[in-house]
């Protein structure tokens, strides 16, 4: 029997064949991979432990055909740090980032990327696309140059620079929409009607999100094979929020880790860009669309099409949705940086700031594992700290002289 089976529709359960679809005939809801758990388990943590230093140690946990070649720049496990000085900040003797900024376009972005490309390849697609708020337009340039497909990526035109830098770099085709991430989104959808083209984010999308799931597998294995207490992760569209309960209940159903139990999932979200937050603070699983002002920008998604299962699944495994202000956004940027060596895009930073925010609040008691996920590398939005990034400049002669009416040692 094949170990990939099907699509299934995560509302109704009508199954689909594997195709290039995403939403449900029959009622409209999204469609998930299928796979055959007991063709999977058979050996699989020999086969993980044994495999290469990437995400692809997890391959018969990914929708990709057995004997397909892989588009891969060796992605994924990525650093799993042990935050002692910020835990110590924070009252946490367990606290630990996930830090893929480390991935070859330095965003978690290569993780749903390599799996897309190679699964569009391994279906004779020739054209890759996306709508993207930057990272994932830098990783699907650069996948599928690695792969030698023609790529179309649509972000909003005013997306940061460095990241309309780091994907021209690829020589894609670069479509900047005069209209917000929700605008590009739709027209992508349009696109995908009209031309034979694999749009990570659309109709290939079921593939394309399962990449996500590695993050938890990945820190599940970093430590010892269990799972964490807590796992503060952002939210964009809420996509890798829903893979990645699948994904730890993948773990406790394979066996692979001995405590049955669900981490609790928590949510993050900017004030600027908060309709996740709003439907939790109001006690509701509709998510009323907004229109983003934040300078997070690679998660300001107003409408998010996971959205409601985001509020579902933090309040079925314990956690919470919170949401940050811009200034605690940098805040939490600066904090990590001098505590931690570590640099993190916007996106880390509303994470880090709800971390900081229910730390401060007396969330936890000091021994919980909590796991934060770093989803970005600070060079991609470094404009966003318009000069607060702290320290101290002084300019001076090459005299020691000069150093020392300046500086005190």
């Amino acid at each position: 029997m094949a170990r990939v089976q099907a699509l299934r529709c995560r509302e109704c359960g009508t199954e689909y064949q594997l195709q290039p679809t995403h939403v449900c005939e029959m009622c409209f809801g999204p469609l998930d991979v299928v796979y055959d758990y007991s063709e999977v388990a058979r050996g699989l943590r020999e086969r993980i432990e044994s495999g290469p230093s990437s995400m692809w140690r997890y391959r018969d946990l990914l929708p990709i055909p057995d004997g397909a070649p892989l588009v891969t720049l060796d992605e994924g496990f990525t650093p799993l740090v042990r935050a002692e000085r910020l835990g110590a900040e924070l009252g946490l003797r367990n606290l630990y980032l996930k830090n893929d900024t480390m991935n070859p376009t330095n965003s978690f972005k290569d993780r749903v990327v390599s799996v897309a490309v190679s699964w569009a390849r391994a279906h004779g697609f020739e054209t890759m696309g996306c709508a993207s708020t930057g990272n994932l337009a830098h990783s699907v340039a650069a996948y599928s140059a690695r792969a030698g497909l023609e790529a179309y990526v649509f972000m909003p035109a005013d997306i940061e620079n460095a990241k309309v830098v780091s994907t021209s770099v690829y020589e894609p085709n670069v479509i900047a929409v005069r209209g917000n991430y929700d605008e590009v989104n739709r027209l992508c959808s349009q696109l995908a009607e009209e031309f034979p083209w694999a749009f990570c984010n659309i109709n290939v999308r079921p593939f394309y999100a399962e990449g996500s799931k590695t993050l938890t597998f990945e820190t599940a294995e970093q430590l010892g094979w269990r799972l964490p207490d807590e796992i503060v992760i952002p939210i964009g569209s809420g996509c890798q929020f829903v893979r990645h309960r699948r994904a730890a209940s993948e773990l406790i159903e394979l066996g692979l880790v001995p405590d049955g139990r669900l981490p609790a999932l928590t949510g993050a979200q900017a004030l600027g860009c908060a309709p996740v937050y709003n439907a939790w603070r109001d006690g509701t699983d509709r998510v009323q669309p907004v229109r983003p002002d934040t300078i997070a920008k690679s998660i300001a998604i107003g409408n998010p099409s996971d959205g409601p299962y985001v509020v579902r699944i933090a309040r079925e495994t314990g956690g919470v949705v919170e949401a940050v202000t811009e200034e605690e956004i940098v805040e939490a940027i600066r904090l990590l940086a001098r505590t931690e060596g570590i640099f993190t895009e916007t996106a880390g930073g509303v994470a880090l700031g709800v971390l900081l925010k229910l730390a401060r609040a007396g969330r936890w008691q000091g021994d919980e594992v909590v796991v934060t996920y770093l989803t970005g590398h600070g060079l991609k939005t470094a404009d966003a700290l318009n000069g607060s990034a702290g320290g101290r400049r002084v300019e001076i002669d090459p005299t020691l002289k000069s150093f020392r009416e300046v500086v005190s040692v």
